[in-house]
């Protein structure tokens, strides 16, 4: 047989091997390139990012991050002049209670957002979720009982189940030669909403007392929470209509041609299988359940959400409570500054840094390196007690500015930790397209991904609000019990992340720094 048939031979087996591969939607595209009988392709030049599309998909996300952090600053005052709390640890119950609502409302409506997308396209439940994000905040702002409280942050989580959708949007517009740089500017949006969201929260609540001259009239002196939430829904308004001239439909069936569509490099695909881009029967979850390494990225990516939910909600409860029970005494205000540092570590650490570490580093150990950090944050909070303690006039409830100066400081490394920590998120999201079998289960893969992360953090807030309220009611060890079980808890979500597989068949994502 000729050298030439001989070859001729090896590309229709491996053509063939390739094509019977894919067909099977319920297998991961990232087996060894053994099985799949092609050859990992490495690309010398990045595909151009389209700007346009990631601007508008970034201001289009940023949407909930604001509208659900700019409550943080003042939830627990709320719940007291709301007359449903009357200790520090029912304060803790009922703002727990709250964030829960809004997570679990989201909890049951993302995988459907994210199913009927991949029917329908991406773009109508992106613009629908995020109008429905502007009027829920509006309606929370003339909120008066715990009932309307509630009801308005179900309908909130309700909308805000389109957040898988904006994954796979993300994942569409992208593929592995310019993610490294896309990821960790989508990741961008998170930490800016943190240090925007508080902020309005913070600066803008009780407007009456605040700014008289202004707004010194029954509206705001009747709903003291109302500005805050009316600014919120004027930036989401704004980010609405530019979504709506400017973003393109990116589901396969459905994209304009403009768009990149080289599966060859977003899902790890040899060139030979263009049949990718006719559409496909999408996967149910359970066959997505059913590849162990998506089901490990799943729950992995529900024990880090349970953990940085955590965090932040028993940091806020922190920053509040009395120094004498363990807590800070911080105001409104300061509580809304520190987040905002958290934010704006977050922000640099995605901007700066995420871009070198991926291109230097695998993706898997990023993960793993980022979750064995998680512990740390908590053990240090109750340090930060302490110190305060050393300074605190009880008599004059006054904290001496030595003591202020060195409680900050330990506020930003604790907060800066915790961002380095949160880098997980963008790992995990770039972990779950990597995995996913196929175009047409990306948006079902991201909505399984998601619920498990929406589950944990319907759970963590008022889990961990009442084991503070439980810890410092009973004293258990002297009131930092919350430590103690939260520091179990992400030990053993640190473990499990080791049970994520490395990601070597991925094709490196570091060439998109060679044209950019």
């Amino acid at each position: 047989m000729a050298v030439g048939d001989v070859a001729l031979l090896n590309d229709t087996f491996r053509d063939a091997h390739a094509h019977a591969y894919v067909q099977d939607e319920r297998r991961p595209l990232l087996a060894p390139d053994s099985e799949r009988g092609v050859v990992k392709r490495r690309h010398s030049t990045a595909t151009p990012l389209p700007k346009g599309q990631l601007a508008t998909l970034c201001a289009l996300r940023l949407a909930d991050p604001i509208a659900f952090t700019q409550i943080f600053p003042y939830v627990n005052e709320m719940m007291e002049n709301f007359g449903v709390a009357t200790n520090p640890s029912q304060t803790g119950f009922y703002s727990g209670l709250v964030e829960s609502v809004f997570a679990f409302s989201q909890l049951i409506s993302i995988y459907q957002w994210a199913n009927v997308s991949d029917r329908i396209g991406r773009r109508p439940v992106v613009l629908i979720g995020t109008i429905g994000i502007a009027f829920t905040t509006i309606l929370f702002g003339f909120s008066r009982t715990l009932a309307t409280v509630l009801f308005s942050r179900a309908l909130a989580g309700l909308f805000s189940g389109n957040v898988a959708v904006m994954h796979s949007v993300l994942g569409e517009l992208t593929d592995s030669t310019n993610q490294a740089i896309a990821y960790p500017l989508y990741g961008l949006c998170w930490p800016l909403g943190v240090i925007v969201g508080p902020l309005i929260g913070g600066t803008f609540s009780n407007a009456a007392q605040k700014y008289p001259e202004l707004f010194g009239n029954a509206l705001f002196e009747t709903f003291p929470y109302l500005l805050p939430c009316l600014v919120v829904a004027s930036f989401i308004a704004i980010s609405v209509v530019v979504g709506f001239f400017c973003l393109s439909e990116t589901l396969p069936p459905k994209a304009r041609p403009s768009l990149p569509r080289d599966y060859s490099i977003s899902y790890g695909l040899s060139e030979h299988n263009d049949h990718l881009l006719s559409p496909e029967p999408t996967p149910n979850a359970g066959s997505l359940w059913s590849l162990p390494i998506l089901r490990a990225v799943c729950i992995s990516g529900f024990a880090l959400s349970f953990v940085g939910t955590a965090f932040d909600v028993v940091f806020v409860l922190f920053c509040y409570s009395p120094i004498a029970t363990g807590g800070l005494s911080f105001s409104v205000s300061q509580i809304g500054y520190a987040l905002a540092v958290a934010g704006i570590s977050s922000a640099a650490l995605q901007l700066l840094f995420m871009p070198i570490l991926l291109r230097h580093f695998n993706c898997s150990r990023l993960y793993k390196f980022c979750m064995s950090i998680w512990p740390l944050t908590f053990v240090l909070l109750p340090i930060l007690n302490g110190i305060a303690k050393l300074g605190y006039d009880e008599d004059h409830n006054f904290m001496d500015s030595d003591t202020a100066v060195a409680v900050w400081i330990g506020i930003g490394i604790v907060l800066a930790l915790s961002r380095i920590a949160c880098l997980a998120f963008s790992l995990n999201l770039i972990l779950v397209k990597e995995h996913a079998p196929g175009p047409s289960s990306l948006g079902t893969a991201n909505g399984l991904s998601q619920f498990a992360q929406c589950l944990a953090r319907a759970i963590a807030p008022a889990f961990v609000s009442s084991l503070f309220a439980t810890s410092v009611d009973y004293k258990i060890c002297g009131g930092h019990f919350w430590m103690v079980l939260m520091l179990f808890i992400s030990v053993f979500s640190c473990l499990h992340a080791l049970t994520v597989p490395e990601d070597t068949g991925i094709v490196d994502i570091s060439k998109g720094f060679e044209s950019i």
